[in-house]
């Protein structure tokens, strides 16, 4: 199941019931990585990632019926991973945690992760995007890590092309001010 099979393929066999199942694992086995790694930009935490990945999969086989083709096959998958990752962070954010209370307990969790010294500078860059309200997080992420179009950022988020530039824009001025004020 290494080869790599087209997105027209993979529905047909995933609109199959006698295919559907071996369909699945090929999709998840073409777009497994990808989708994890967006997660874990979200969420931080390999095992948060890792659960949160789960859900996602758990959506995308309950909902393949429902694709329509409206969008590349992917897209649809990076909006129910988005979709899963916000409500996880939602989720932890709680009503007593502020969101820079869980943007500083998710960049300690990474720093200690990775037995890395707080200062690192990935680490202080990855502190800088957790800083970000998560619209703009969620922006930056999708279009400095995945090189997704905005058009396809807003096929998954349901958001403005316009706002989404605002949001990509805003957040770099603020990563590189953050980056500024915190460097040695």
């Amino acid at each position: 199941m290494n080869n790599h099979i087209d997105d027209t393929a993979l529905i047909e066999m995933i609109s199959n019931p006698n295919t559907r199942d071996n369909g699945f694992r090929q999709l998840l086995a073409q777009y497994g990585e990808r989708l994890y790694w967006h997660i874990r930009r979200l969420v931080v935490k390999h095992d948060d990632a890792e659960d949160v990945m789960q859900e996602t999969s758990i959506n995308i086989y309950r909902h393949l019926d429902k694709f329509k083709g409206e969008s590349s096959l992917l897209t649809w998958m990076y909006r129910i991973a988005t979709n899963e990752s916000l409500r996880w962070l939602q989720r932890q954010a709680g009503l007593w945690k502020s969101s820079d209370a869980v943007s500083m307990e998710l960049a300690e969790n990474l720093a200690s992760e990775c037995n890395i010294d707080i200062e690192n500078a990935e680490i202080l860059f990855q502190k800088a995007i957790l800083s970000l309200p998560e619209q703009q997080r969620l922006a930056f992420n999708m279009r400095y890590y995945d090189d997704l179009p905005y058009e396809e950022i807003s096929k998954i988020t349901g958001k403005n092309i316009n706002t989404l530039k605002t949001n990509y824009h805003i957040a770099a001025e603020k990563i590189r001010n953050y980056l500024k004020e915190h460097s040695i």
